[in-house]
């Protein structure tokens, strides 16, 4: 596409991404404070929290797929200045997110029954149960949280998450500092003190969240249109449509990640922390790359919800191009600090050495890594959200994770083995979505009319 055509929609896809790529980057520093923090414990919790990690994210990426159903209907409702349709979507969204996470907590204190079966070291699994069964809690504020943001977000108020996360992890490192080490009078809890920290974290940012979409004067019109605070049962069938293959597909993604955190259990304790501090520092650029896919949804959502196709279209290769530049720039940046990087984590020089190797390849993947996940958001913003999933599945799970065992465990090359199979269902995948998308977007190419939520 040419330049000219793109460069209009740089700046308001800009605009849009920042504040959401420091919200979606709250998500993940939780993960990174616990890590740091925790790895002064030793590499045996260090381990611990990324079996805690891996296991309980991939019922929170679920969970916040599911929630990510709304922003493309509440972009095109607010290109078509519908507010009764707003007012059905801020009830539903709500609803649905927040039954969600009472069930994703629920499934969560199931999950450490499942450690012991999946061949991870006892040491490690002693650690981890108890964590998870904290964190698992906090899916329910959580989610709370998340069906307010959405719904904001798809109208293009990005910044007033954004600001929340950073609050919330402040909060968050403050409470792990006091909880894990016993300061300020707090009790030492270990490992387990940066769950309820967590826990405690995300409570807030739902009391917070909940108060500014029903309290803020700039939503009234769309409060004002609400018939009813119980949810429309039409809308809510329409967010599971999109919702539901959005978080099956993250979780696809994220379920193939964690996966291979229990491969690296099965070659011990060193590769396994190893294999934690190189998806962790991956991990915050993807929730980096991730906001950029926000805004993609929400920008190339608004223009078609206005008919405006064409510029749909170019704002959705405006964020692929501005993906590309911050991937390639965070790749440089791994493979330059990859020795010094993992010494934030821990000190242990055979972990330090195998994390150096590993943040190589996750340097690689970068580019890979962020064109597939703008390509997830342009996407959704098309609604097209059923494709994309099938294309995880296959890339994932039919590709990579097998490729990792024969390299990893048949061929004998590790850790590296595994890894390198991750990179190659991530370029598979972001091949086949910016193929998708230019198709879906073509010169003449028809698209199905935005459906509406609900009979007015």
């Amino acid at each position: 596409m040419p330049a000219f055509s793109i460069r209009p929609h740089l700046r308001p896809t800009v605009v849009l991404a920042y504040p959401v790529v420091l919200s979606q980057l709250g998500h993940i520093l939780v993960n990174v404070c616990d890590s740091l923090l925790v790895g002064r414990l030793g590499k045996t919790a260090l381990a611990a929290i990324g079996v805690g990690v891996s296991t309980s994210t991939v019922l929170l990426v679920l969970g916040l797929g599911l929630s990510m159903g709304s922003v493309p209907l509440v972009a095109a409702a607010e290109g078509r200045r519908d507010f009764p349709a707003l007012g059905r979507l801020l009830v539903s969204s709500v609803w649905l997110s927040a039954l969600a996470g009472l069930v994703l907590a629920g499934l969560g204190q199931l999950l450490p029954f499942l450690l012991d079966l999946l061949g991870q070291p006892a040491e490690v699994v002693a650690l981890a149960a108890p964590w998870v069964r904290v964190i698992s809690w906090s899916l329910f504020p959580l989610m709370v949280f998340q069906g307010f943001r959405e719904y904001a977000e798809g109208l293009g108020l990005t910044r007033q998450a954004m600001w929340l996360s950073i609050l919330a992890n402040v909060v968050n490192a403050a409470l792990c500092y006091a909880l894990i080490f016993g300061k300020w009078g707090a009790p030492a809890l270990g490992m387990v003190g940066s769950a309820w920290a967590t826990l405690l974290a995300r409570v807030l940012m739902a009391v917070l969240m909940a108060g500014y979409v029903l309290l803020a004067p700039r939503l009234a019109e769309s409060r004002a249109a609400i018939q009813s605070w119980w949810p429309d049962a039409a809308t809510g069938r329409r967010l599971l449509d999109l919702g539901a293959p959005i978080g099956v597909q993250m979780a696809f993604e994220v379920g193939a990640f964690s996966f291979s955190n229990l491969m690296m259990g099965w070659l011990g304790v060193t590769a396994q922390a190893a294999h934690q501090v190189a998806i962790t520092v991956a991990s915050v650029t993807y929730m980096a790359a991730s906001g950029i896919s926000a805004a993609a949804t929400v920008r190339v959502g608004q223009l078609r919800g206005a008919g405006r196709l064409g510029e749909a279209r170019q704002a959705g290769f405006a964020a692929y191009w501005l993906t590309f530049g911050f991937m390639g720039l965070m790749a440089l940046l791994l493979i330059m600090g990859r020795y010094q990087i993992p010494l934030l984590f821990i000190s242990d020089p055979a972990v330090v050495a195998q994390a150096a190797t590993l943040l190589l390849i996750a340097a690689l993947f970068q580019i890979s890594d962020g064109m597939q996940v703008v390509g997830l958001g342009a996407l959704r913003g098309l609604e097209d959200v059923k494709v994309p999933s099938v294309v995880a599945l296959l890339a994932y799970w039919a590709v990579a994770l097998p490729l990792g065992y024969v390299l990893g465990f048949v061929l004998k090359l590790g850790p590296v083995g595994v890894w390198t199979a991750l990179l190659l269902g991530l370029t598979i995948v972001a091949g086949v979505l910016l193929v998708r998308f230019r198709r879906e977007t073509a010169p003449g190419a028809v698209l199905p009319t935005p459906e509406p939520t609900a009979m007015n």
